[in-house]
């Protein structure tokens, strides 16, 4: 490879996240885990449901608004943001430690 001038190599730090699966189904157990964003606390829990059927499971990201897939993993950062990660991805970041 190429020497370029100022270019280091890096590992990421070993840093213990906490993260849950969304699955379409756990609707319930996510909001539990990131709190409800003030912006939904207009519905009832039976519209919020809806809604989040019909327009998707939004997160709240420092960076804005992102929509998880079913299947992503909603990831606490280690300064308390959540942000969804694909499950690929996860995968390959991260490996489950023993509790």
């Amino acid at each position: 490879m190429k020497h370029i001038e100022g270019v280091k190599s890096y590992v990421k730090k070993p840093i213990a996240i906490q993260a849950i699966q969304w699955t379409g189904m756990n609707l319930k157990d996510v909001i539990a885990f990131t709190g409800l964003h003030p912006s939904a606390e207009k519905w009832t829990w039976e519209e919020y449901e809806a809604v989040v059927e019909n327009e998707g499971l939004k997160i709240f990201t420092l960076e804005g608004p992102l929509y998880a897939t079913i299947g992503d993993y909603i990831i606490r950062g280690v300064r308390g943001e959540f942000y969804p990660c694909r499950k690929d991805i996860f995968e390959e970041t991260y490996e489950p430690v023993d509790e």
